[in-house]
């Protein structure tokens, strides 16, 4: 194996695919949107950052999956 390689397998065990990044994107904003509604008592917002929450964390598991998959593929080939 070459040093070139050993970087490139590095770099993509570094990276996240799109799904990952807008999971966790849409994870964050929903818990802002969920804790926005508490403090300002609008339990529709709460409610609104909830379920937009629980998208992105299955957005992002989603993302997860693709990876470990793709991963696991090029470990046996």
């Amino acid at each position: 194996m070459t040093l070139r390689s050993i970087i490139d397998i590095r770099y993509q065990e570094m990276t996240m695919n799109k799904d990952q990044i807008k999971g966790r994107v849409k994870e964050a904003t929903g818990k802002a949107k969920e804790v926005t509604g508490k403090v300002v008592d609008d339990k529709d917002l709460e409610e609104e950052g909830m379920v937009e929450k629980t998208i992105g964390k299955v957005q992002a598991g989603y993302g997860d999956l693709k990876a470990d998959l793709k991963k696991s593929i090029k470990k046996g080939s």
